[in-house]
């Protein structure tokens, strides 16, 4: 096939945790032997913001580490006609201009031969529905939700019957243990502050505990207010600012253990949506705590594939076992890795598309038949 993605950006990740999936899932179907192409608008926030931190050399770990991916930028005058000509499959993400969702739309709906699908991996959704119901998908064949809660959100809005859970996943191609154990030493959390989503939970779950169990902690991450970098500081955790995600894996591999604290939308309103970087750490083969979260749709084993716990008690216990405890550490690792393997790689995320296009073209095919 000829798939056609539309993203915010492809190339940076600065603030963009879905840069992440995108380029594994893309890289897996390249591998599969699909021809693909991604597009970007110039001037995206994300690369903007990224050159802006870093400067060129910020994008040199993503063409270093995936040079099969070549994105395309486009103007805001572009032909979109021309981008999607040829095209089997056209995947548009939420986090474009509702002029060029819009657009596409028409295009299909003018007779395009392309399926059409929206992917949507956020949660504004909920958070501002009347921000999302704003986007015309008239046009579109189905919906790619990264989670169930927010694939009954689509239902709920007519969608029934083209709606598909579509998780994120490890891409395990730069997602893996490393060659050769090292030393590893203390936490690392990666991950931005959370417009303050979660700032009291990071100080719960996260600074406190790192403190009061005595482990050094190294925090990578972007958006960090003035007053977050001094909170930081005074529970004695260094701040390194941006890295770029493909550098990740090296950093897990010098640490001990880490630490997930959901946003409170995963929490509270759509359940059962992990981020990327549990799905990342474990296939790291690197032992994880997790603060609460609903895992309702039996993703992992929660208690083998990572600990879970209630509080900030809790995680200071946790984490007292687990630097204690090599044979914990062992467990989690190995258990993680396993479920990993088994159900969450890009492989798998790009099976269950291809199984999605399928069925959504059936009726198509029988109608012609």
């Amino acid at each position: 096939m000829r798939i056609v993605y539309f993203t915010h950006s492809l190339r940076s990740c600065w603030n963009h945790g879905n840069a992440h999936f995108l380029r594994g899932v893309l890289s897996e179907l390249i591998a599969h032997g699909h021809e693909v192409q991604a597009y970007e608008p110039a001037g995206a926030w994300s690369l903007a913001n990224l050159l802006k931190d870093a400067g060129d050399a910020g994008l040199h770990p993503f063409r270093a580490r995936y040079p099969e991916l070549e994105p395309a930028q486009y103007a805001p005058d572009a032909d979109l006609s021309a981008l999607v000509d040829g095209a089997d499959l056209v995947i548009v993400h939420e986090w474009n201009e509702p002029t060029l969702v819009a657009e596409i739309g028409r295009l299909r709906s003018r007779g395009g031969r392309f399926l059409l699908l929206f992917h949507d991996t956020h949660h504004r959704a909920v958070s501002a529905p009347d921000e999302m119901r704003a986007y015309d998908l008239d046009g579109y064949d189905g919906v790619l939700a990264f989670g169930a809660m927010l694939a009954q959100v689509y239902e709920d809005w007519g969608w029934s019957g083209r709606v598909f859970v579509w998780h994120e996943a490890a891409d395990i191609r730069r997602f893996h243990p490393p060659a050769h154990e090292g030393r590893r030493e203390g936490l690392v959390w990666i991950g931005n502050w959370g417009d303050d989503e979660r700032s009291q939970e990071l100080v719960d779950f996260l600074l406190r505990p790192a403190r009061e169990t005595g482990l050094p902690l190294d925090i990578y991450g972007v958006r960090y207010p003035d007053q977050a970098k001094r909170t930081v500081a005074e529970f004695g955790a260094r701040y390194h600012g941006w890295i770029a995600n493909a550098a990740a894996p090296d950093v897990f591999a010098r640490h001990l253990a880490t630490v997930h604290v959901p946003r409170r939308f995963y929490t509270q309103v759509l359940p059962g949506i992990p981020t990327i970087r549990i799905f990342e750490a474990l296939a790291c083969g690197i032992p994880l705590v997790s603060a609460p979260w609903d895992d309702c749709e039996h993703l992992f084993r929660v208690g083998e594939d990572f600990l879970m716990v209630r509080d900030g008690a809790e995680m200071t216990q946790a984490l007292s076992h687990l630097k204690s405890d090599p044979e914990l550490r062992a467990n989690l690792v190995r258990c993680g890795l396993e479920t990993i393997l088994a159900r969450h790689t890009c492989a798998h995320r790009v099976e269950e598309l291809l199984n999605i296009v399928e069925q959504l073209r059936a009726p198509a095919l029988r109608s012609v038949a």
